[in-house]
């Protein structure tokens, strides 16, 4: 983004999505709540995985099914807000209240929310 600087580059963000968990990558929790995932609260309680078995079915389901690509460009928070408006991206929620599929989306990741706030802690 123009005003955040970012402490991690492009190469450690894609690993985080394809290896890290649902609390820290919107795309893990986004996919995992469309794939039908039980969302737990874990650790203390604040954070939000699909456990270990379902951030392993995740990681699975990703490396068969997710690709990516991207762009060189200069002042790529320019560029992102370009495609955002332009394009068809469903998955995406920031920038994006435009798309027929947003609220559906926020919705189903709210709902799996509530729902990991009513069951017990998971180890």
């Amino acid at each position: 983004m123009a005003n955040r600087t970012s402490t991690q580059n492009l190469r450690k963000r894609v690993r985080y999505h394809f290896r890290g968990n649902a609390y820290g990558s919107t795309l893990r929790l986004t996919i995992g709540c469309l794939l039908g995932l039980e969302l737990r609260r874990v650790g203390s309680g604040k954070r939000m995985t699909f456990g270990k078995a379902g951030e392993t079915t995740l990681s699975q389901w990703m490396a068969e099914n997710a690709r990516v690509c991207w762009v060189e460009h200069g002042e790529p928070w320019v560029l992102e807000s370009e495609l955002i408006s332009q394009l068809d991206l469903p998955l995406n929620l920031d920038q994006n209240r435009h798309n027929a599929f947003h609220s559906r989306l926020k919705g189903l990741r709210a709902e799996a929310r509530q729902r990991a706030r009513e069951l017990p802690i998971s180890a």
